[in-house]
Formats: structure tokens, C-alpha cells, sequence
């Protein structure tokens, strides 16, 4: 019985060093066609990583021949088989602007967008590939409304979009966090927060971002030099209307209330200022 078992791992070793050599050769020295041959097959075994290198040989051979077409989704395949999402949705979207025409167009065009996602990383980090899946999705809606992925290319668009939206939030609120160290982050927290509101209507964050935003003007001003303040002012006690307007009961209301009351009372001191400048300027006409 052990012998059996024996000769039949042999048997079994014997054929995998055997289709390795076959593949080693081909692949070294093989023709276009023989290589093309055994990246189907490969391909066809889910042996994708051995598939690709022989797609790369024979891609010049078949360049502009009715073969390319199979060759190219089956490249991008690959790719998203082995999770190289990055690069799939590369090669799904180049599918799809090379052969408008194909049947796998359509699912070429979803499998774009979805690699891209999948590249997607965490809210915190380079938000590229978020973008390029937003984009392929928008893309996808559009021209496939009747798909049946739109449900669930509708539904990843909301998570791509959720996820940005908090990258960004987060941004804005670190810029905040950090002026104390750097004041030009003052400003660059206000327009993030200003960029935000303007991207993303009805955001989830909408009440805190308008809140920080006011906050951040408010402290913009209590940091800056006198000959600043009084535009500086204006942009703050704007930012505290739009949040009392958007959000009259707000729970950051209180607060918001003692952060005005500083600013009129800034205000009326720096119109004293310019007032007495402004006299000045005149006695000095006459």
C-alpha cells in the first residue's frame, strides 16, 4: 500500500517538474504563438502570476491583432486576481477606451472602478486611487444606467464619497489643531473648512465644520496685528451668522455666543483705532 502511495507522489512530482519545464522553456524560448498558447492556459489554470509574464512577452507580437483584445482582459484580469488593484483598474480602464465596441466593455468599465476602491486605502492616507474609483464610478453610472451593477456601483460611489468626506473633515480640523504652532495654518484651516462645505453639500459634518470654522476665524484674529484685524473680524462674525442661520440650536451655540461677544468688543476698539487714525490723516491734509 505505502508503495502505491509512493509512485503515486512520484507520478505527481514528475508531472508538475514536468510542466514547469514546459513552461520555463516555452516562456524563455518559446514562439509567440506556443507563448500565447500556454498564457491562456495558465491563465485558464488561475495560474495568473506565470500568465502575466508570458502576456508581457507576447503583447508586442499581437499588438493591433483581433487576439489583443482577449489578451488585454485577460491582463487586467490578472492583475485584479493577484491584487494588484492598482494596476487592473489601470488595464480595465484602457480596455474600455481601446475597444469601445467589445462585449466585455460594460464589465471591463465596472471592474475599473471596483479595483480602484479595492486600491482604495484607509480615510487617512493618499487619497488617488479614492478619486480615480469616484470618477470610474460616476463614469459607470452614467453611461450604464441600466446595468445591473448600478446598485451596487451606486452604493460603493456613497462609501467612496463618505470616505473622502471624512479625509477631508479631518484635515480641516488638523490644520485647526495645529495654528498654534504655525498661524498660516489659521487660514488654512478656514478654506479647508470653506472647500469642504463647498464639495460636499449636506455633509454629516456640516454643523462641526461650521463651528470650527467660525472658531478658527475667531482665533485667526485674536493672533493677528491690529492693521489686520478689521477684514479679519468681518470674515469671523460672518462665519458665527452662517452657523446660527444653519443651525440656530446648535449645541456649539453657547460657545460660539462668548466667541462673538469677544470679537464686537474687539471690533469696537479697532473702530476706535480707525477712526482715530482716519482724523488724523485729515488734520494732517490741512
Amino acid at each position: 500500500m505505502q508503495k502505491i502511495k509512493n509512485l503515486a507522489y512520484l507520478l505527481v512530482f514528475s508531472l508538475l517538474l514536468s510542466s514547469c519545464g514546459e513552461y520555463q522553456k516555452i516562456l524563455n524560448k518559446g514562439t509567440s504563438e506556443e507563448q500565447y498558447k500556454m498564457a491562456v492556459k495558465m491563465y485558464e489554470s488561475q495560474k495568473y502570476s506565470k500568465a502575466l509574464r508570458l502576456f508581457e512577452k507576447v503583447t508586442p507580437s499581437y499588438r493591433g491583432k483581433p487576439q489583443m483584445e482577449r489578451i488585454s482582459f485577460m491582463i487586467a484580469q490578472s492583475n485584479f486576481n493577484e491584487k494588484n488593484y492598482s494596476i487592473a483598474g489601470y488595464y480595465f480602464d484602457r480596455f474600455t477606451n481601446n475597444y469601445p465596441k467589445s462585449s466585455k466593455r460594460e464589465e471591463a468599465a465596472f471592474l475599473s472602478a471596483y479595483s480602484y476602491k479595492l486600491a482604495s486605502p484607509r480615510f487617512s492616507i493618499d487619497p488617488t486611487d479614492t478619486n480615480k474609483a469616484l470618477e470610474s464610478f460616476q463614469s459607470f453610472i452614467n453611461t450604464y444606467p441600466a446595468s445591473d451593477k448600478i446598485d451596487e456601483a451606486n452604493k460603493y460611489y456613497s462609501e467612496l464619497r463618505a470616505k473622502l468626506e471624512k479625509k477631508y473633515f479631518e484635515i480641516a480640523k488638523t490644520y485647526y489643531r495645529t495654528a498654534g504652532y504655525d498661524l498660516r495654518n489659521y487660514k488654512a484651516a478656514i478654506q479647508a473648512f470653506d472647500n469642504l462645505l463647498e464639495d460636499f453639500l449636506g455633509t454629516k459634518y456640516k454643523e462641526e465644520a461650521l463651528y470650527f470654522r467660525f472658531k478658527a476665524a475667531h482665533d485667526f484674529v485674536l493672533k493677528s496685528y491690529d492693521r489686520r484685524k478689521e477684514e479679519r473680524i468681518a470674515d469671523a462674525i460672518d462665519a458665527y451668522e452662517k452657523l446660527k442661520k444653519s443651525f440656530p440650536e446648535s449645541q456649539y451655540m453657547e460657545d460660539s455666543n462668548l466667541m462673538l461677544a469677544t470679537l464686537q468688543t474687539e471690533k469696537t476698539r479697532i473702530d476706535a483705532l480707525v477712526a482715530k487714525q482716519k482724523e488724523f490723516e485729515n488734520l494732517q491734509k490741512k
